[in-house]
């Protein structure tokens, strides 16, 4: 899993925004979005966040913004020297480091109110004895009572689906004009999928066009929830986005 994934989001560190008509605005939107939820949650700043998903810093920038203590990791060293950079550009502050989600027990060190994990992180985890060890790694860091928050797509409908082709966006913005869509390439079983990310720039009369492939599996809502019941987690819910605002459904527990 470590080495496909970690090389998956090593290739986009540098293009990430480029999937949003404008990333600042996402990241002050989404932080205001994931605020309200953790507010409602009971779990207002400045309380301790550890994002151990948190690519570009989507979401662990938006939170800091908001006056929560966060701790940043990826997998991928490029996408968390990209957070640093945003950090500094964005005159907010948090801490990062590079940390595997399943190993999290052994490489971040401290507890934390909230642990976080967005933007469909978890379906890397192709296997149920990964899903299952992220779930106790994740599970490891909280305070007891402490809240954990994640999103994943939603794979009850897409499973009976089996989309192979995601609607083009183009996108006018100040770093230029661009195209983005996806082809989806489902295993036999249904279980997994292959994700080619094309981004297409103009370049001369021409355009240029780049690729990124990363796999996921398509997690139903049960089995998420089953991984994180077994890793001592309670009071589980499921948000959908027209509850929160967030583009993807939403699951939150609470360490016993």
């Amino acid at each position: 899993m470590s080495e496909p994934v970690r090389d998956f989001y090593e290739g986009l560190a540098e293009e990430y925004h480029l999937l949003f008509a404008n990333w600042a605005q996402t990241v002050e939107r989404q932080g205001a979005t994931l605020d309200a939820l953790l507010r409602r949650s009971g779990a207002p700043p400045p309380r301790r966040v550890l994002d151990c998903a948190c690519g570009i810093g989507t979401q662990a920038l938006g939170l800091a913004g908001r006056g929560y203590v966060v701790h940043a990791t990826d997998l991928s060293p490029s996408a968390v020297a990209r957070a640093e950079r945003e950090a500094r550009v964005m005159g907010v502050h948090l801490t990062t480091g590079v940390a595997d989600m399943r190993t999290l027990d052994v490489q971040v060190p401290g507890a934390f109110d909230v642990v976080v994990a967005f933007d469909n992180a978890i379906p890397h985890l192709l296997t149920d004895e990964d899903l299952d060890a992220a779930a106790n790694a994740m599970v490891s860091r909280l305070v007891p009572g402490g809240l954990l928050a994640l999103s994943i797509r939603d794979y009850d409908q897409l499973m009976t689906q089996q989309p192979r082709f995601t609607s083009e966006r183009v996108l006018d913005a100040p770093e230029g004009r661009r195209i983005l869509f996806q082809v989806w390439d489902w295993a036999p079983d249904g279980r997994t999928y292959k994700v080619h990310q094309f981004i297409l720039r103009p370049e001369g009369s021409g355009w240029q066009a780049t690729e990124h492939t990363g796999v996921y599996r398509a997690l139903q809502r049960v089995e998420v929830e089953r991984a994180l019941t077994r890793a001592g987690l309670v009071d589980t819910r499921w948000y959908g986005p027209e509850e929160t605002g967030f583009y993807q459904p939403i699951l939150t527990g609470r360490r016993l």
